[in-house]
C-alpha cells in the first residue's frame, strides 16, 4: 500500500521520464533538473534505498535507451549523471555501469550525490582498475575520478576508504598531498596497522608512505618508530637531522635504547658535544640501572628475597616440605637460578652479595661452594644477573672469582661480565677487554663461558673485533662440539638480522665437517640456530642460506631448512609460511628424525605479530597436541609460551596446567618451564598457585622438581617488575636482540634432558636478553623523575573509529612510576605536561605545557 506522498512522488517522476523524452530541449532542461532534485534531496534511512530512487527503476531502461539515441549534447552528459545514480540500485552485478555513466557525465562535483554513491564508484574503480591493468590499458580518465573521491573522503573524515581505494590503484604517493592537520594522526594509523596484514613488499610501500606523513607533519616520535620497523638506520638518522629540538632527540635516544640496537651519533644529529655525549649515554642505556631501582624503592621492593619466600612451602601440606631439607645439588643449583631471576637487577641477594660478615664466618663464596661443578658456573654467573645493568659495581664484584683456581667459576665469572654488560653498551668495552683472553684457553668451559658472555653482552652490536675472535674457532678442527655451538649461538646473537655473509659462510662450513657421530649430538642443534638468527625476520634473504643448507647431510637437512625459515619470518605473521611449517608438523615420522621441534616453534614465531595470528596460532597448537606424535607434543608448550610470554592468558594457562600432568616426563617438564615463561615477571597469583601444587606433587622427583623451581622464580622475576616480552610501543616494534634470546632458550628447551637438565643449564641466562622493566618512568626537562598522575588500563583498538575514542577502558589512576602489564597503555591524566613520546612506555620525557592554567 503506498500513501498519497508516495503516490503523488510517483506519478511526479513518471512524468518527468516523459518530458525528458520530449522533443523540446527547454522541457528536458528542466524535466532533468526537477529530477536531479528530487534525488539529491531526499533522504531516507540508512537500511532503505531512497524513494525516487526506487521509483525510478522501472524506467532505467526506458532512459537508458533514450540516451543511446541522443546527440552530444550538455544535456546528454546531464542526462549520464542521472544515469550514473540510478545504476548505483539497479545496474547488474559486475557491470560497472555507474562508472560508465559517470566517466561519460558532466564534470561535476561527485560528493554531492552522497557518500554512498562515492563508496560505490570507488569499489567499481577498483574492478575497472584491475581489468584495464590485465589488458594494459590506459588508465588517465580512473586517475582523474581517484583524485576526485580520495579528497572527498579525506575531507570526510574516511581516511581508511581514500587510503584502500589508493591501494586497489596502486598509488599511495596521492596520499601525501591530500591529508592534512586534522586528519595525518588517524591516516598514519591506519597505515600502519594496516601494513601488518598485508603482503610484502607492499606492507613496506604502506609504512613508507606513513614515515613520510610523519616526517611532513614533525611527528618526528612516530617516524621513529616506523623507521626502527623497518630497521632502516637510514631513516632513523633522517628523524635525527629533521628535528632541532635537543629534549625531543633525546625522547627518540630513550626509543632507541629500549629497542636494543646499537647506533652511534655524529655532529650531523646533535652538534653541541656535550648534548650528544649525554644522549649516546641514554642510547647506550647507562642510565637503565638507576631508573629501574628508582622504580623499586617507589615501589617499595628494594628488600632482597631469598628462594624460600618464592617457595612458599608452609602454605603445602606436610609431606612436601618435609623432603626438602637435605642439601642436595640439584635443590641448590635450582635456588641459584631461582635467586638471580627474583633479585634481577637488585644489586643485593640473600645467597650471593651477602657481605662477609667475621662473626658468621660466611660469605658468598659459601654458598658458590653448596654448588657442584658447573653448578658453580652457574652459581657465579647469577651474580652477573642480580648486578645486571649496573657496569661499575658489578665489574667490582665479580672480580674476586677471577683469582679462583676453580675453572668453572671463573667460566660462570666470565659469563657474569657478560650479563651484567647486557643491552647495556660502554665506550671503553669492558666486557671485550675482560673475556676476549679467555676465548682462546685451554679449558673448553672457560671458553664457553667467555663466548656466551661476549655473545650477551654484544647481542646486536655487529662488533668486528669480536667477530675476528670467534670465526676462527668454528674453522679450527680441534674445537670441541660444545664450544663450536656456543660459538655459532654468540655470532648469530652479535650479528643477529644482519645477513653478515662471512658469519653465515662459517657457520655453514663448521656444519659441513661435523661427523656422522656429531649430528646426532643435541649440541649441534645450535648450528642451525646461530645462522637463523643471522636472517631473524629478513624474510627473503635468507633464500641463498636456505639452498645452500639442502646440501646438508641428511640428518640435520630439514631441520636446518625448518630452523631458518622460522627464523627469517620471524614476527613479520605471514600466512603462507605459517601453512608451510603446519605442513611439516602434520607428516608421521620414524623415530630419530627432530625437525619437528623447530616448525612447531616456528609457528609460534610468525605468528606472533598481531592478536588475530596469535589467537589462531594458539587453536592451531590445540589441535596439534590432540593428533600430533610425541616429538610435536613436547614442543607445543614452548610454542604456547612464546605467545603468551610475560602474558598469562588463561585457555593458555590451563592448557599448561593439564600438560603438566602428562604421563610423558618431557611434556610435562616443558609445560612446567612454559607455565613460569608466560607469567615471567608478572607474580601471577593462580600460576604461583599451580607451582606450588606441582612442587609437592612432584617430589620425589628430582628434574621435574627443578623445573618447576625454574618457573617459580621466572614467575617472580625482578619481583614483578620485569618483562621477557620482545614486543613493547603498544606491541608495534619487535627487539630482534630479545627475541633471539628467547628463541635461543625455547630450541635448548626442545633437547631439555641435555640442556637445561645437563649440563649446560647456563643456557637460562640468554633469556636475560629479554629482561626489560615493565614501567613507565616519566621524567622532567633534566631528566630526574618527576611524578605525575596516570591512568593505567587495557588498550583498546581505535583504528579507523570516528571522533576522539577512548584509547583505555577500565583504568586506574596512579602516580608515576608506574607497572605496566600486558596490554596496558597508560596515558596521562593532567593537561600540566606534554609528553614527548606518543607511546607512554618505558622512560617518558615530560615538558612543561605552556597554555596550561592551574585550577583555582
Amino acid at each position: 500500500e503506498q500513501s498519497d506522498e508516495d503516490l503523488a512522488l510517483k506519478q511526479q517522476l513518471e512524468l518527468y521520464v516523459e518530458r525528458v523524452q520530449d522533443a523540446d530541449p527547454g522541457l528536458q532542461k528542466a524535466a532533468l533538473e526537477s529530477m536531479r532534485q528530487e534525488i539529491r534531496t531526499s533522504t531516507s534511512s540508512m537500511t532503505s534505498v531512497p524513494k525516487p530512487l526506487k521509483f525510478l527503476r522501472p524506467h532505467y531502461g526506458t532512459l537508458k535507451a533514450y540516451y543511446e539515441t541522443m546527440g552530444d549534447s550538455d544535456l546528454k552528459k546531464y542526462l549520464a549523471d542521472i544515469l550514473s545514480v540510478l545504476a548505483l540500485t539497479m545496474s547488474a552485478e559486475g557491470e560497472r555501469e555507474s562508472l560508465k555513466y559517470r566517466l561519460l557525465g558532466s564534470e561535476g562535483d561527485i560528493g554531492s550525490w552522497g557518500h554512498e554513491y562515492v563508496r560505490n564508484l570507488a569499489g567499481e574503480i577498483a574492478q575497472e582498475y584491475a581489468k584495464r591493468q590485465s589488458e594494459e590499458a590506459g588508465i588517465d580518465d580512473l586517475m582523474e575520478l581517484v583524485q576526485q573521491i580520495v579528497a572527498f573522503h579525506m575531507k570526510h573524515n574516511a581516511e581508511p576508504e581514500a587510503v584502500d581505494l589508493l591501494m586497489e590503484v596502486e598509488d599511495l604517493d596521492l596520499l601525501i598531498e591530500h591529508v592534512d592537520n586534522t586528519n595525518f594522526k588517524r591516516t598514519c594509523l591506519y597505515l600502519t596497522s594496516a601494513a601488518k596484514y598485508l603482503p610484502g613488499p607492499d606492507d613496506l610501500l604502506v609504512l613508507d608512505i606513513a614515515y613520510m606523513i610523519d616526517i611532513k607533519f614533525e611527528e618526528y616520535a612516530n617516524a621513529l618508530q616506523i623507521a626502527l620497523y623497518l630497521d632502516n638506520l637510514q631513516y632513523v638518522k633522517q628523524v635525527f637531522t629533521a628535528c632541532d629540538d635537543v629534549l625531543r632527540k633525546k625522547q627518540f635516544c630513550y626509543i632507541l635504547g629500549r629497542q636494543g640496537i646499537t647506533f652511534e651519533l655524529d655532529e650531523e644529529m646533535c652538534a653541541d658535544d656535550e648534548e650528544r655525549y649525554a644522549m649516546q649515554d641514554i642510547i647506550n642505556n647507562a642510565k637503565l640501572s638507576e631508573g629501574y631501582l628508582a622504580l623499586a624503592r617507589d615501589i617499595e621492593v628494594m628488600e632482597a628475597k631469598s628462594p624460600e619466600d618464592i617457595y612458599k612451602a608452609h602454605l603445602l601440606d606436610g609431606r612436601a616440605s618435609a623432603g626438602a631439607s637435605v642439601d642436595s645439588a640439584r635443590q641448590n643449583l635450582a635456588a641459584t637460578f631461582v635467586n638471580a631471576f627474583v633479585n634481577a637487577g637488585f644489586g643485593q641477594d640473600k645467597l650471593m652479595t651477602v657481605p662477609s660478615d667475621a662473626a658468621t664466618g660466611g660469605s658468598s663464596g659459601n654458598w658458590l661452594f653448596k654448588n657442584k661443578e658447573h653448578g658453580k658456573a652457574s652459581a657465579a654467573a647469577s651474580l652477573g644477573m642480580i648486578l645486571l645493568w649496573d657496569v661499575d659495581s658489578g665489574l667490582a664484584q665479580i672480580d674476586k672469582y677471577f683469582h679462583s683456581n676453580d675453572n668453572y667459576v671463573i667460566a660462570g665469572a666470565l659469563l657474569g661480565v657478560g650479563i651484567v654488560n647486557c643491552s647495556v653498551k660502554n665506550d671503553c668495552d669492558p666486557a671485550l677487554a675482560l673475556l676476549a683472553d679467555y676465548v682462546d684457553k685451554e679449558d673448553p668451559f672457560i671458553r664457553i663461558g667467555a663466548i656466551m658472555g661476549l655473545g650477551v653482552a654484544y647481542a646486536g652490536a655487529q662488533n668486528e673485533q669480536i667477530r675476528g675472535k670467534l670465526m676462527p674457532i668454528l674453522s679450527d678442527s680441534k674445537t670441541p662440539l660444545d664450544v663450536v655451538a656456543f660459538t655459532s649461538i654468540s655470532l648469530g646473537l652479535i650479528y643477529v638480522g644482519s645477513c653478515n655473509e662471512e658469519v653465515a659462510q662459517a657457520i655453514i662450513f663448521a656444519l659441513m665437517d661435523r661427523s656422522e657421530a656429531e649430528l646426532q649430538d643435541p649440541l649441534t642443534k645450535f648450528l642451525p640456530l646461530g645462522l637463523g638468527l643471522l636472517y631473524l625476520g629478513k624474510q627473503e634473504s635468507v633464500e641463498a642460506t636456505a639452498e645452500v643448507s639442502k646440501t646438508f647431510n641428511e640428518k640435520i637437512r630439514k631441520y636446518c631448512d625448518m630452523t631458518l625459515l622460522s627464523c627469517a619470518y620471524a614476527g613479520t605473521g605471514n600466512v603462507l609460511k605459517v601453512q608451510n611449517l603446519l605442513g611439516n608438523c602434520a607428516q608421521h615420522l620414524e623415530k630419530g628424525e627432530n625437525y619437528q621441534g623447530p616448525a612447531v616453534l616456528g609457528i609460534a614465531m610468525v605468528s606472533m605479530a598481531e592478536e588475530l595470528g596469535l589467537d589462531m596460532a594458539i587453536r592451531t597448537l590445540e589441535h596439534l597436541l590432540q593428533y600430533g606424535e610425541q616429538n610435536i607434543r613436547r614442543s607445543v608448550p614452548l610454542a604456547l609460551a612464546l605467545l603468551c610470554i610475560s602474558n598469562p592468558k588463561v585457555n593458555v594457562m590451563d592448557t599448561l596446567s593439564r600438560l603438566s600432568h602428562d604421563t610423558d616426563s618431557e611434556v610435562a617438564s616443558a609445560a612446567i618451564i612454559s607455565l613460569g615463561l608466560i607469567g615471567a615477571g608478572t607474580n601471577n597469583a593462580r600460576i604461583a598457585g599451580m607451582l606450588r601444587n606441582l612442587s609437592s606433587y612432584y617430589y620425589k622427583d628430582a628434574t621435574l622438581l627443578f623445573c618447576v623451581r625454574l618457573a617459580q622464580g621466572l614467575v617472580h622475576l625482578g619481583k614483578g617488575l620485569l618483562t621477557l616480552n620482545p614486543y613493547h610501543s603498544d606491541r608495534f616494534l619487535l627487539s630482534p636482540v630479545a627475541l633471539a634470546g628467547l628463541v635461543t632458550f625455547l630450541h635448548a628447551c626442545l633437547e631439555m634432558k641435555a640442556m637445561v637438565l645437563g649440563r649446560y643449564h647456563i643456557v637460562l641466562y640468554f633469556l636475560v636478553l629479554a629482561m626489560q622493566p615493565r614501567m613507565l618512568m616519566t621524567v622532567d626537562e633534566n631528566l630526574k623523575p618527576l611524578s605525575v598522575p596516570v591512568r593505567v588500563g587495557q588498550a583498546v583498538d581505535v583504528v579507523g573509529q570516528a571522533g576522539r575514542p577512548k584509547t583505555i577502558t577500565g583504568f586506574q589512576t596512579h602516580s608515576t612510576p608506574v607497572l605496566l602489564a600486558a596490554g596496558d597503555r597508560a596515558e596521562l591524566a593532567t593537561e600540566k605536561y606534554i609528553p614527548l613520546s606518543p607511546i607512554l612506555e618505558g622512560f617518558v620525557i615530560l615538558k612543561e605545557n605552556p597554555d596550561y592554567q592551574e585550577e583555582s
